[in-house]
């Protein structure tokens, strides 16, 4: 697959991922449901790979869409994943 059908690919993942345990969901309702907690937590290091993934396999693409923060969804991944006992899901 050429990296141009791929980053499409990509950003359907981010998008998925926002939305499948975000919708109808105020912070209360997250802060009180642990199995959420656990879902949104999943899903930002999915989202976190597929911006790693459009920066890697599409450098031109990433450098043309400046305003979306990729590095920072990366580290936020970074962050969720190996720092998962210090998680502030009110931050998240």
């Amino acid at each position: 697959m050429t990296k141009a059908l791929r980053v499409p690919d990509y950003l359907g993942h981010i998008l998925k991922a926002i939305e499948r345990y975000t919708d109808d969901m105020d912070e209360l309702a997250l802060l009180g449901n642990e199995l959420v907690q656990d879902a949104v937590i999943s899903n930002i290091e999915i989202i976190g790979e597929a911006s790693n993934n459009i920066q890697r396999v599409d450098a031109e693409f990433a450098a043309l869409h400046e305003d979306i923060p990729w590095l920072v969804m990366y580290t936020m991944r970074d962050r969720v994943s190996h720092g998962y006992d210090k998680v502030d899901l009110e931050i998240v």
